[in-house]
């Protein structure tokens, strides 16, 4: 199971998909919709883990989902 986080590169002007604790992003993309869609892919193929996408402006998490695993904190209702 791998985890990936979305995040813009501002030096590059692009987004990446970064699995986490490496030192360079597995893909880039020029939206951030593209690199999450790849991020999905990505830890889907390692076995499921989670994708943090990470805001523009300030890098925060902005939306976390969970991949091919069952989430530890579902929605309720």
């Amino acid at each position: 199971m791998a985890d990936y986080d979305v995040q813009y590169d501002k030096d590059k002007g692009d987004w990446g998909a970064k699995r986490a604790g490496a030192g360079k992003a597995a893909g880039r993309y020029d939206t951030q919709a593209k690199a999450h869609d790849a991020a999905v892919g990505f830890a889907s193929r390692s076995g499921g883990g989670e994708v943090r996408d990470h805001r523009k402006d300030n890098n925060q998490i902005r939306n976390t989902d969970t991949v091919g695993k069952q989430d530890p904190f579902p929605p309720k209702g």
